[in-house]
């Protein structure tokens, strides 16, 4: 049957149409002949027009081809259509009252009014029995989808009633969180609860859920889609009017808030004035170039026109688009920009790069700095991040480099965390090679809290999450932070750079630790939602405690004995510390580096334990990698 409808052509659809409008035609007459009072029974007065019979035929075939009705689809039949099929009904009944008159029998006046609407309504009726068995036919040999429409409102009510002819897709029923709107039947289809979505789907095999309310909060929306994807099912949202005509073109260039906004004070700007004279006409390295602390380094230094810039970085991608970035920049400027991809964990290669550029200021900023990334793997953590040091910094000293600061961490203090420990570690390396007999290199260090806006940093983690329709999460509602903008960090970093005289840890101004938990609510609020908890439970974003993770702590410090001296920058401290001997940092360089070469964690840890001050082993720590 299928084969047989889809292998008629256009014309020849538009012979059946009315092939079947002129076979109805005396079928509505005996139907109008039997229920009208007349002196004759119907079969006999229908035998005495028979004369007439094939006129009236002839002329309601002329009258449908004139009015287009055959090639209306039956698809398409609806208003205009049924019209159309009035005025050949009337037409019709016109053209039987003349040849009856003439020719006779003569008919009542009746009859002829009756006939007109006995034949509309048949071929009303006929039509849409056709399109249930051509559908029949098509659903049949090709199966449709079957879907839910979620929202029961205005625009779910227009799509259910516009999918009903779709060729591929099968409308079953309708879910809206409205319980005014649950138990009812709207347009055919009925309105279950959103709770009942995974029966209402395995009961009516449902594939695929179109979400059909584009006024809700694309966070709300979001939250309905991984809802129902896991439950297996496709999800498609229907586009809002203003989507379809381009008014929410705007929206899309829309760009989150910057993470400044979050800081809690005003952001400060440190101009560098005279300790731009330190890297002015000087050749500067910057290992970890393409990080967010190590590019924002490289921006700054090229405002104090050095003769030499060297991007040393691990990460090809990173190199790339800092390198893109700032070629244009250094070549206005007239500043040789030099793009070096390498490891500083690699002895020859770092030799060779200082060596051969004449580095005389080295910014080390390079390291693996996610905590829970370093506390999952350990000793790549380690050899990067202390070993690394350990590397640049001797081969700075003995390349004759003037200054090298180290990039550091609050997490080095009492550190909870390899991370800490590692960047501790590093800063014990700086603060033996600054005190050594006849040390020509200025070793010096930068210790600060979190940067807003950094990759992987806390502020851009919760827009995306927001982004996805939530929920943020919150390791713990207690939880603070020191924060800082990249660019305050940076300069202030530089400005430490200048006044240091060797082996000093040098402590910058953070302001007051931010709750993290208040910092999630701002950033919600900030992208125009609400949050959703006990007191708001209609919210569109929730929160979610998911506790602190391993070696994360509830609040950073910034110093080890809390003694912190002036130095002439307001903004810059100077603490007071004890250093390791020169043999004791051999001893755990060489203890590490065994651990490390062995695949050892449970060793690694243990010296971590011995050397780093106030490091506490996580519980789960310790185990030995196979």
């Amino acid at each position: 049957m299928y084969n047989l409808i889809s292998a008629l052509s256009r014309r020849q659809k538009s012979y059946v149409f009315l092939a079947a409008d002129l076979a109805l035609l005396p079928l509505a007459l005996l139907f109008t002949l039997q229920v009208q009072p007349l002196p004759d029974p119907a079969l006999t007065t229908l035998v005495s027009l028979l004369p007439v019979l094939p006129y009236v035929m002839a002329a309601a075939a002329g009258m449908a081809l004139w009015l287009g009705l055959p090639h209306v689809q039956l698809n398409a039949y609806e208003r205009h259509a049924a019209v159309q099929s009035g005025l050949l009904a009337g037409g019709t009944a016109l053209a039987l009252a003349l040849l009856t008159a003439v020719f006779g029998p003569a008919l009542p006046s009746g009859t002829h009014v009756v006939f007109a609407i006995c034949y509309f309504l048949s071929m009303v009726v006929a039509r849409a029995a056709m399109l249930q068995l051509v559908l029949m036919v098509y659903r049949r040999a090709n199966p449709r989808c079957r879907v839910l429409i979620y929202g029961a409102g205005n625009t779910g009510t227009q799509l259910a009633q516009a999918l009903k002819a779709h060729d591929g897709i099968d409308p079953v029923a309708f879910a809206d969180d409205n319980s005014s709107l649950q138990g009812l039947t709207l347009v055919g289809l009925p309105v279950f609860s959103p709770a009942r979505i995974a029966e209402i789907v395995q009961a009516r095999q449902i594939r695929r859920v179109l979400l059909a309310m584009p006024s809700q909060s694309q966070p709300r929306q979001a939250q309905i889609t991984q809802r129902l994807q896991q439950l297996g099912l496709e999800v498609q949202a229907l586009p809002s009017f203003a989507q379809l005509i381009g008014e929410e073109a705007l929206v899309d260039k829309l760009t989150p808030v910057a993470p400044q906004a979050f800081l809690g004070r005003a952001a400060r700007n440190v101009p560098l004035k005279e300790a731009a004279g330190s890297y002015q006409s000087k050749a500067v390295l910057v290992s970890g170039a393409g990080g967010s602390i190590g590019s924002e380094l490289c921006r700054q230094v090229l405002t104090c026109r050095p003769a030499k810039l060297v991007l040393f970085e691990l990460s090809e991608l990173a190199l790339y688009t800092v390198h893109q970035e700032l070629g244009p920049l250094a070549e206005a400027a007239g500043i040789e920009l030099v793009p070096v991809l390498g490891s500083v964990t690699d002895p020859r290669q770092v030799r060779m790069v200082l060596n051969r550029h004449g580095v005389e200021v080295v910014l080390h900023a390079a390291a693996y700095k996610h905590v829970p990334l370093v506390e999952a793997n350990p000793l790549p953590g380690l050899a990067n991040n202390v070993f690394g040091t350990q590397t640049l910094a001797r081969a700075a000293a003995r390349a004759g480099v003037e200054r090298f600061i180290l990039i550091s961490s609050d997490k080095a203090v009492n550190p909870a965390n390899v991370m800490g420990a590692s960047k501790r570690m590093a800063e014990l390396i700086v603060q033996d090679l600054a005190t050594r007999p006849g040390q020509k290199t200025v070793f010096t260090m930068v210790r600060f809290g979190n940067v807003l806006g950094s990759s992987g940093s806390v502020v851009p983690l919760f827009q995306e999450q927001i982004s996805r329709g939530g929920p943020v999460t919150v390791t713990d509602p207690n939880v603070k932070r020191f924060f800082m903008t990249i660019s305050e960090a940076v300069q202030l970093v530089l400005q430490a750079g200048d006044m240091a005289q060797g082996g000093e840890v040098f402590v910058l101004d953070m302001g007051e630790p931010v709750p993290i938990l208040q910092l999630a609510r701002q950033v919600i609020e900030s992208a125009g939602h609400s949050v959703r908890d006990a007191d708001n439970p209609d919210g569109d974003i929730a929160i979610d405690i998911i506790g602190l993770r391993p070696g994360e702590k509830m609040e950073e410090e910034l110093t080890l004995t809390e003694e912190l001296v002036h130095t002439r920058h307001q903004k810059i401290f100077c603490a007071r510390e004890t250093v390791l001997s020169e043999i004791e940092v051999a001893g755990f360089l060489r203890s590490l580096r065994q651990a490390v070469a062995a695949g050892d964690e449970a060793a690694a840890r243990q010296v971590i334990q011995r050397w780093v001050e106030g490091y506490c082993q996580p519980p789960q720590a310790g185990r030995k990698s196979s």
